[in-house]
């Protein structure tokens, strides 16, 4: 298989749960009796865990889904520097990830978020669950800890119905181990390029009762170009007890204290010319994203004759000191509670899979901004408190029709408040409120065509409330802010034939009032929702063993193997009164991954691996001003000393090629205009793991 792609999607949705004091007493181990569309041979072991899916028990769940789905598991990213998510995700068909600076990064998924450019929105982010977005569905993901995870899951669009995601883009989980998998002691240190270093520790453990699992990482980094350094502490960790044989709960704690500068963006002369150089205003005023932030959980599984009822809950708390343009200081506060219920069944001869929930989430920011005198805070200019409260409930049912063949229908309500409250004494009251609310049904079907090979299509629609960012109750026309709908038809297959893993995705989605968000310079900015857009594309990836027994024979010898992943995105105005039919800015039209690797018998892997964007992509509506294709060679290997101790290297942009790896986006612009983001120049990353 792709040790990159573990593929696409099957609805593996969970439900509404009781109270653990509620609960009958638990019936006999092993309860649950899945409904299998047809036997599928998995290798590996299972976590015993009832709350946290094994890596095969979470893939065999999530390829239930007839859609855009993929499991990623940390091999596909523990030989890495992984020092962004873009190191997790950058072989998914369908993601795009822009590097900027330090850890930060665009995170688009089919589009999503396009047009914004600070604090991400459109996709829901997710740590075992437990949301990384704040209530009103914005984020910073620099809280996430890309050495701490066992796998990720990547729901695209309305395949994220579990999560009752209320985004174009979908969700994404990232998944830390537990004590039932987890090594006694491992340690991990890596050095690089412009300063970086990481060391990273973990621990877990059982006695088959109560697990426990921790881990923590440092990392401090120069940076590539002026006033990029920065430094971070993130710890996580998990304890369970199995209380009897069909009933565990699971607490969960994290801890994040991030510090960065922000070099800022610059004219696309500058990105292609003098990459390293930080725009002024950065300089001058020491923009800064510093975050601090708690979050802790609990997850509880029952498991039945015939159901798995979940229930879970969670609160976090985050500080962010943000001098920019003025000086922020946002403090967050959100928590929420879900439950699952999952029923298997046969129905009139025919299997039948039943899910359904309910999940609940608020919170709110107390925000001030002051005048930033060179990075501390001067005078108050405005201070409010944003209330943001959420209500998804979501029911999905899958029929076997016959042996192999399932209907699967599905249902989603959500309902969004997002409110604020002016505290600052001046003659302008800033106070609002606007509700949000969608119903959003989806039908699909599953084939598997044979044990390892399946072909899935779906209809749905999804809606998206905007966040506080596209909201500003000063201003009548941003106060009016519509929530975006998307109506998407999706193909699709995927499997395994002998050496060869496949995936292939085709997807058209029809928009109506997608967010448009243009930032005018100076902190001023405006927001306006289009009237119709399209988003269609294609996902392709592709593992290939092609060439085995090259160098040693039988068994266990040697290999070559390609992996690959494309993405190809049209996104567009459709008959708009302003742009007409222009390409929507922020994203390449084809975007290609490979990677081609040696695999040596005694622990050896190596080879080169590259990133092309063969076209320049538009960084305004009126598509006057492109990006500059380009292509990237790298270089990867590693060793495997021992079962437990392993090293690795990796080359980066060999050619040294001057790039731009991410932009801003603008209804006009010109060359001058400073959108741009440089890419970073060669460079070197050596890791050493050890286990024990």
């Amino acid at each position: 298989m792709n040790r990159y792609l573990i593929h696409i999607p099957l609805g593996a949705l969970f439900a509404t749960a009781l109270t653990a004091a509620a609960m009958p007493a638990a019936a006999a181990e092993g309860t649950a009796t899945p409904v299998e569309l047809n036997p599928v041979t998995v290798t590996g072991t299972a976590a015993p865990s009832l709350t946290v899916p094994g890596t095969d028990d979470a893939r065999r769940l999530i390829e239930r889904t007839p859609g855009g789905v993929e499991l990623v598991p940390d091999t596909a990213w523990k030989d890495t520097a992984s020092g962004t998510l873009k190191d997790i995700l950058d072989f998914t068909p369908g993601v795009f990830v822009q590097p900027k600076w330090g850890e930060d990064s665009r995170l688009s998924i089919r589009g999503s978020g396009l047009s914004r450019n600070f604090h991400m929105r459109g996709i829901q982010l997710y740590q075992d669950g437990v949301p990384v977005n704040s209530a009103d569905g914005s984020t910073d993901f620099q809280e996430l800890d890309p050495t701490a995870f066992r796998y990720t899951e990547v729901y695209k669009g309305a395949n994220a119905l579990r999560y009752g995601a209320n985004s174009l883009g979908g969700a994404i989980n990232f998944v830390t181990p537990t004590g039932y998998d987890a090594d006694l002691a491992q340690g991990r240190l890596d050095l690089g390029s412009f300063g970086f270093r990481r060391g990273q520790v973990s621990s877990g453990g059982n006695n088959g009762v109560v697990d426990a699992f921790a881990t923590a990482s440092w990392l401090r980094q120069d940076g590539y170009r002026d006033h990029s350094g920065g430094h971070s502490i993130r710890t996580s960790g998990n304890v369970g007890w199995r209380i009897n044989p069909s009933l565990e709960t699971r607490f969960y704690m994290g801890y994040a204290d991030i510090q960065q500068d922000i070099p800022g963006s610059v004219t696309k002369t500058a990105a292609l010319t003098d990459p390293k150089t930080a725009a002024s205003a950065n300089l001058t005023r020491d923009y800064q994203r510093n975050i601090e932030s708690w979050r802790v959980a609990n997850k509880t599984t029952l498991q039945l004759d015939t159901a798995t009822l979940e229930l879970g809950g969670y609160a976090v708390n985050k500080h962010l000191i943000h001098p920019i343009f003025q000086y922020l200081d946002y403090t967050y506060h959100d928590f929420g509670a879900y439950g699952r219920i999952v029923d298997e069944r046969e129905i009139a001869g025919h299997g039948n899979r039943l899910t359904a929930g309910l999940t609940i989430s608020g919170g709110w920011v107390d925000n001030t901004q002051s005048t930033n005198n060179a990075g501390n805070k001067g005078g108050l200019l405005s201070a409010s408190s944003d209330r943001s409260v959420n209500y998804a409930a979501y029911v999905e049912n899958a029929y076997d029709l016959r042996p192999g063949l399932a209907l699967i229908g599905g249902l989603q309500f959500l309902h969004a408040t997002r409110k604020r409250n002016d505290r600052f004494d001046n003659a302008t009251d800033t106070s609002g409120e606007n509700d949000y609310t969608f119903v959003n049904p989806k039908v699909g079907l599953l084939w598997q065509a044979a044990p390892d090979w399946q072909v899935f299509g779906n209809l749905s629609q999804s809606g998206e409330a905007p966040t506080f960012g596209e909201l500003n109750f000063t201003n009548a026309a941003l106060s009016d802010t519509e929530a975006q709908t998307a109506t998407t038809l999706e193909i699709g297959t995927r499997g395994k034939v002998r050496d060869m893993s496949w995936e292939l995705a085709v997807y058209r989605a029809h928009l109506r009032k997608e967010f448009q968000y243009f930032d005018l310079g100076g902190g001023n900015y405006s927001v306006t929702n289009a009237d119709k857009t399209i988003h269609q594309g294609i996902e392709a990836g592709i593992g290939w063993a092609f060439a085995r027994n090259l160098l040693e024979s039988g068994d266990k010898g040697d290999s070559l193997s390609l992996d690959a992943a494309y993405t190809y995105s049209d996104f567009k105005f459709d008959d708009d009164a302003s742009w007409g039919d222009n390409d929507l800015p922020g994203a390449p039209k084809h975007f290609i991954r490979a990677a081609l690797t040696y695999h040596h018998p005694l622990g050896f892997h190596a080879g080169p691996n590259i990133e092309w964007v063969p076209q320049a992509y538009f960084v305004d509506n009126a598509n006057s001003v492109a990006t500059k294709s380009y292509v990237l060679f790298g270089f990867r290997a590693g060793y495997e000393v021992s079962k437990d101790v392993s090293m690795f290297v990796d080359l980066r942009n060999l050619a040294n090629t001057k790039y731009i790896a991410s932009s801003s986006v603008a209804a006009t612009a010109t060359d001058s205009s400073a959108l741009f983001e440089p890419g970073t120049g060669r460079s070197v990353f050596v890791g050493l793991r050890a286990a024990w």
